[in-house]
């Protein structure tokens, strides 16, 4: 199937500005926005719903099997046809998320239904594997990354401005970050990495502004038809 439009691809860490720039950038190019980290917690979160441990690979490979998630034109997730959009950000998900990502099976569903979306063309694909397994064919691929301690504090504030914090420290925070580094740069599937022909943007000292000044300018040099 040949694309409709052109794919962008931006990777990184947890709390390194992928979903804020992505969805801003989205919007001001007219492109779709995707946030496969989304799909992941929402997958997540249904399955322990569903009473299934991440630790049952059976039981867990059998709800792989046939699930179906999509996305609404307002950026709603949903998985089976319910809508999961508001009970993923939370410290939970992220937990459960981290624990079912590791595995190969779920991965290669999810992979099959980003790859479904994102074939429409027009799209600013976020995640971590996006310019490295999902579309290795991006046309654009950009690499966000940014310390781990700037990157815990960004998660406190945003849990602590839509009221789900749950008591979640920033220290605690901080050490699911690490954690999560740590699996994500680790597990054999899919791990945490920056594609070759990636463009590197630390967004440590940077503002959303900055970051998002500098994602406009790669993908303009390289869609020189979305000037």
């Amino acid at each position: 199937m040949r694309r409709k439009g052109p794919v962008v691809a931006i990777d990184g860490p947890s709390g390194s500005g992928k979903s804020t720039v992505s969805r801003n950038v989205a919007r001001k190019l007219g492109f779709r926005y995707v946030d496969t980290g989304a799909m992941y917690r929402a997958f997540a979160v249904a399955a322990s719903e569903e009473g299934i441990e991440a630790e049952d690979d059976e039981t867990l490979k059998r709800f792989t099997e046939n699930v179906e998630m999509s996305f609404d034109d307002n950026g709603h997730i949903y998985v089976d046809g319910r809508d999961y959009t508001h009970r993923i950000r939370t410290p939970l998900a992220d937990r459960l998320s981290s624990l079912v990502s590791t595995k190969g099976f779920v991965r290669e569903r999810l992979v099959f239904l980003q790859r479904r979306i994102g074939e429409e063309g027009c799209v600013i694909m976020e995640g971590r594997d996006i310019g490295t397994v999902v579309f290795p064919d991006a046309d654009v691929k950009i690499f966000l990354v940014a310390s781990q301690k700037v990157r815990a504090e960004r998660r406190y504030r945003e849990l602590k401005e839509k009221k789900i914090a749950q008591g979640a420290s920033q220290e605690y925070i901080l050490k699911g970050i690490e954690e999560r580094d740590r699996r994500d740069t680790e597990r054999s599937h899919s791990p945490l990495r920056r594609a070759e022909d990636a463009v590197l943007i630390d967004t440590t000292e940077l503002s959303l502004e900055e970051v998002e000044r500098k994602v406009m300018e790669v993908i303009r040099g390289r869609l020189k038809e979305w000037k």
